[in-house]
């Protein structure tokens, strides 16, 4: 019996106002999205109308400022991701809830009972985006007078994962017998202590919620730096990546899939999603006439701000916005970022002006302004060209964004056979088409 066909997999990355930079500002946004449930609730409904995989909503822990432009740029927080998609798990019944938590500031302990209760919540939706925190303002927030270099957040990140990955198997899945007539209510046989001890965490368990429906909520990475890509290839199971061009995307793909037989994976075990940012139009001038009302309401001193955030949060307001991108010490914060910042300004010879207008939308990734029709096929050649196995949409403004995607891009993915006409499971793996994890205990004792 041969494969059912592959399938184009889609998240919704879900950004308050839009992911413009100045998408606050458009008429038809949301200017308080970040904290305004309706709106999360009714744009979490348009996904899940659209049979998207997930949504997925970014986080820090940290109410960040960029510097030059306080007051003139939307609020960067929001709702804690989890608490928030608990809430949206009770009025939805298929999409999966993406959620970010920081393996440099948060717990193990506490993480692993989060996304196991909302794993059960959701029955089997949840997944963990797994963050080493790139930008060093949560550090005064924890206690630490500096953020950790860059070498030991991800050193630490992999024993976390580890652990909580553990701590997800402390029950067996069929360790509550609840049996009434015998009274056991659990089998001791089938509960484990985990006992790590390791060079940056110390962990007993075992935890105190049951074993998450899908075994482990789905591991999700967004890194692209040397360690993020091994990192990606080693613990993840959905990478979000941003890569500007067909011929990036296809050499990270590539990279990021060859190193899995190193860690005994298939490349079938890791789902490669980059950010795309569609302005879509029923024809090719409405399209551009919505980009450019957005890149109309860019304040320079917001546009700057941000060039400078994402260039390794140096103050680019002392050089010459006309002049050329400076040369930049190593950043230790997001790598990747700044590195890719510097290579779109070299390739296109950008000035610093022209730097931000460039990534005002969408911050790096790609971006495509076009018709249904001409996004359809720019999907299609990713997807079928090593490239993608999907991607994360990032509407420009909330809600008409994720709107026009959903009326006007997914029906010309499903008449292309590209995308699915009904979701193929329960949980969030089924959809994905992803492997249930063993219990490592219970293979262990199997084993033995």
């Amino acid at each position: 019996m041969s494969d059912p066909p592959r399938k184009i997999r889609l998240g919704a990355f879900i950004s308050g106002s839009g992911h413009h930079v100045a998408a606050w500002r458009h008429p038809e946004a949301q200017a308080d999205g970040r904290f305004n449930f309706k709106h999360l609730r009714r744009v979490t409904e348009t996904a899940e109308r659209g049979l998207f995989d997930a949504v997925f909503l970014a986080d820090g822990l940290a109410a960040q400022s960029r510097s030059g432009a306080e007051g003139r740029q939307p609020f960067q927080g929001g709702f804690e991701p989890v608490t928030l998609f608990s809430a949206l798990s009770a009025v939805t019944e298929h999409i999966g809830f993406i959620a970010t938590a920081s393996t440099t500031y948060e717990d193990p302990y506490i993480l692993a009972r989060k996304f196991a209760s909302l794993d059960l919540l959701s029955e089997g939706r949840a997944a963990w985006n797994v963050v080493t925190t790139g930008g060093p303002q949560a550090a005064g927030n924890f206690g630490l007078s500096e953020h950790p270099v860059h070498a030991t957040r991800y050193e630490r990140a992999r024993e976390f994962i580890d652990v909580v990955k553990g701590l997800w198997d402390s029950w067996e899945d069929d360790a509550f017998t609840l049996d009434k007539a015998t009274g056991w209510y659990y089998d001791p046989e089938k509960v484990h202590e985990l006992n790590h001890q390791g060079a940056h965490l110390s962990v007993r368990g075992p935890l105190n919620v049951p074993r998450p429906v899908q075994g482990h909520p789905v591991i999700v990475q967004a890194g692209a730096s040397e360690d993020g890509r091994d990192f990606a290839a080693q613990s993840a199971e959905v990478i979000f990546t941003a890569q500007p061009t067909f011929e990036d995307a296809q050499a990270f793909y590539r990279d990021v899939k060859g190193r899995l037989a190193a860690y005994g994976r298939r490349p079938e075990q890791l789902k490669i999603m980059p950010g795309v940012f569609p302005v879509v139009g029923r024809t090719e001038a409405e399209a551009s006439a919505k980009f450019q009302a957005l890149q109309d309401l860019i304040l320079p001193e917001v546009g700057l701000a941000l060039l400078s955030s994402l260039a390794g949060n140096f103050d680019l307001s002392k050089y010459p916005v006309d002049g050329p991108l400076p040369e930049l010490p190593e950043t230790n914060n997001n790598k990747s970022r700044q590195a890719l910042m510097f290579d779109i300004a070299r390739k296109q010879k950008l000035t610093i002006r022209d730097l931000y207008l460039s990534i005002a939308g969408a911050r790096g990734h790609w971006q495509i302004v076009g018709t249904p029709v001409s996004i359809a096929d720019q999907l299609q050649r990713w997807f079928e060209n090593e490239a993608a196995d999907g991607f994360n949409v990032m509407p420009p403004i909330m809600p008409g964004g994720l709107d026009d995607f959903v009326q006007l891009v997914v029906p010309e993915l499903q008449r292309r056979g590209l995308f699915r006409t009904e979701y193929e499971g329960k949980t969030l793996r089924e959809n994905l088409g992803l492997e249930r994890p063993l219990n490592r205990f219970a293979a262990k004792r199997q084993a033995a």
